[in-house]
């Protein structure tokens, strides 16, 4: 398969831009790709109909009246509102040859079917005011359809956060060459709508930060082999809780084993082995008295998941310990990170670059306090957090981040809000631990099993709960297997 997509900040954009321009390639040029690719978006997506194209003094505004040119030509009935005239030698350019109507904002008074945001695009970094404030409030009221050029104006590129009271909303955003960070995260990625990358004839990037999808692992994906047998395909554990809370180990077991782990057992306390083994066929079941047999019976594993519903005790920072010392690559999960509150450095101590934690933002906080809250975004903290633990982070959330200590970053794009339910979590840990028990990389384990995991619950949609998950997986497997 091909390189997976990157994803880029703004200065790593301009850069690009400037690259090309350097190279002999005008920046008029780029701006009437840009604006064409818009116009045909349009155009694939509406019919014709009434557009305002509401134009900024800078380049994206540039970018609007190329968009007014074509559609016009076209036939559309367009029209200009211009915040403010061109103030860019490329914008005044475009704005010379578009032959329309041109009105200001404030005076316009008209009624749109599609509205075009080129007020300022994806450079922004101040918060919108005046009538573009009003006009942003308006994106969100649903008269009408939005569609920004590169980026709903309001919004941070390079974060996705709402820059003061409110961004535009749009129903779809074109953007060029690359998706933005501000795309990829939320609330940015949600402000934008659908989105289409339009290629305007830049040369490719240069990023350690990309989408996750197939593209990234799937030429590394543990398909078995036709003498595969058992134990060739990987031997995972799951450390269960006592004996009321058997229910998320179990469900982390049997997501290792639909993801193609050849033997899955779960290393039960004495007094849940009953409950277990009333519950397991294909899963295997092992009881162990303390840490030490506890290590004894991990010492041939894989890959072991610790952490759903273990409980928050000492007996699971024991747990913990015993199972660093064998050479079994570790899932830390739920209340395995949160037992470590208090002293996350010994956490972080016994950790080696093959293990992979997988906290949601509230367990992030409790060990790495602060840190969300002094970067600039998820993908930042993820990335220092991985440094800082020494091991592969997986940041739980719309916008899933997994981050290695070596610097790669992937954003999982597609969300699955069915994915908000009770053990979701723990079928996650399941699917990465049975991907790393395969002898997957375990950056790119986490990457995988976050993709087909979020791919589970778009497949299923509306009344999925977490139980449901491991019988999604083979439908997914099966596709990722046809597509090779």
């Amino acid at each position: 398969m091909g390189a997976a997509p990157e994803i880029l900040t703004i200065a790593e954009m301009t850069a690009a831009d400037a690259a090309a321009i350097a190279a002999g390639t005008p920046g008029l040029v780029l701006m009437e790709r840009a604006g064409r690719a818009v116009a045909e978006a349009i155009r694939q997506r509406y019919r014709p109909c009434r557009v305002a194209v509401l134009c900024g003094p800078g380049n994206n505004g540039g970018d609007g009246y190329v968009v007014a040119r074509h559609l016009k030509r076209r036939g559309w009935t367009v029209w200009v509102e211009a915040l403010a005239p061109p103030a860019t030698p490329d914008a005044r350019a475009m704005a010379a040859r578009w032959r329309g109507e041109t009105l200001a904002i404030a005076e316009s008074g008209r009624t749109a079917d599609v509205t075009v945001d080129a007020l300022f695009g994806a450079g922004l970094t101040r918060p919108l005011e005046g009538e573009a404030l009003r006009l942003a409030r308006a994106s969100h009221e649903g008269a009408g359809r939005v569609v920004a050029i590169d980026m709903p104006s309001g919004v941070d590129g390079d974060s996705g956060a709402i820059l003061g009271e409110a961004a535009f909303r749009a129903s779809l955003t074109v953007t060029f060459h690359r998706r933005k960070v501000g795309q990829a995260l939320e609330p940015g990625r949600s402000a934008c709508g659908d989105l289409i990358v339009a290629d305007i004839g830049l040369d490719p990037a240069t990023t350690s930060l990309v989408e996750n999808g197939p593209s990234l692992w799937l030429d590394r994906f543990p398909w078995p082999t036709a003498n595969a047998h058992k134990h060739s395909r990987g031997r995972l554990a799951v450390i269960s809780g006592d004996q009321w809370r058997t229910g998320a180990a179990r469900l982390a077991a049997r997501g290792g084993l639909r993801i193609g782990a050849g033997l899955v057992t779960v290393l039960s306390p004495p007094a849940a082995a009953a409950v277990n083994a009333a519950h397991l066929e294909a899963i295997m079941l092992s009881v162990f008295e303390t840490e030490q047999t506890l290590a004894a019976a991990a010492d041939n594993l894989d890959a072991v998941v610790i952490g759903p519903a273990a409980g928050v005790s000492p007996a699971t920072r024991a747990n913990l310990f015993a199972l660093a010392r064998t050479g079994a690559a570790m899932v830390i999960d739920a209340d395995a990170l949160t037992v470590f509150r208090e002293r996350p450095a010994e956490l972080f101590h016994v950790l080696d670059r093959d293990d992979v934690l997988t906290p949601h933002p509230g367990e992030f906080e409790r060990l790495f306090p602060g840190l969300l809250a002094s970067t600039p975004h998820r993908i930042a903290a993820a990335r220092a957090a991985a440094v800082q633990a020494g091991a592969i982070v997986l940041l739980k959330g719309a916008d899933t981040v997994v981050a290695s200590p070596d610097g790669r970053a992937a954003v999982n794009i597609e969300a699955a809000p069915w994915l908000a339910t009770a053990g979701s979590g723990d079928v996650l840990a399941g699917f990465i631990g049975g991907l790393m028990a395969q002898g997957m990389d375990s950056f790119e384990a986490a990457c995988a099993g976050a993709w087909i995991h979020a791919a589970c619950a778009r497949a299923f949609g509306p009344g999925l709960i977490a139980e449901d998950l491991p019988g999604l997986a083979p439908a997914v497997l099966a596709e990722l297997y046809a597509s090779r």
